[in-house]
């Protein structure tokens, strides 16, 4: 990933580790949405609400380079590699120190309450980098 859309810095903690002390594989996907989330709680984009819907993920990848261990400090580094209508591509790459330690994608549908594609507005739309 060139530039980062998002830097969220944290720490790996004891429940997201298995008995030998390294990352548990799902666990990556939680950092991520945190990082995610941040970044839409910073630009007022709604995560979730009862009335007006989410965005559940349709589609997650992830390819896993080097080993992550309770107490590590990473940075989970967010992209956007597509903006459907109602889609959102995001990139993301997990970094401890130098080392890029897990690269992946995941895909969300804007979705109404009952769970129906939204197209994605104008304002969201330029606040996540497209047109």
């Amino acid at each position: 990933m060139d530039a980062p859309l998002y830097r969220h810095a944290t720490e790996i903690a004891f429940g997201d580790t298995d008995a030998s002390g390294l990352m548990h594989f799902p666990s990556v996907f939680r950092y991520v949405e945190a990082a995610e989330h941040a970044f839409l709680r910073a630009n007022d984009i709604h995560v979730f609400d009862r009335e007006n819907g989410g965005w559940p993920r349709v589609h997650v990848d992830c390819d896993y380079r080097r080993p992550m261990f309770f107490g590590d400090k990473i940075e989970v580094r967010l992209g956007i590699s597509k903006i459907g209508g109602s889609s959102l591509t995001w990139v993301f790459e997990i970094w401890k120190g130098e080392e890029c330690c897990a690269a992946g994608s995941i895909v969300t549908v804007r979705v109404n309450a009952i769970g129906k594609p939204l197209v994605i507005d104008a304002a969201t739309r330029a606040v996540l980098g497209g047109s």
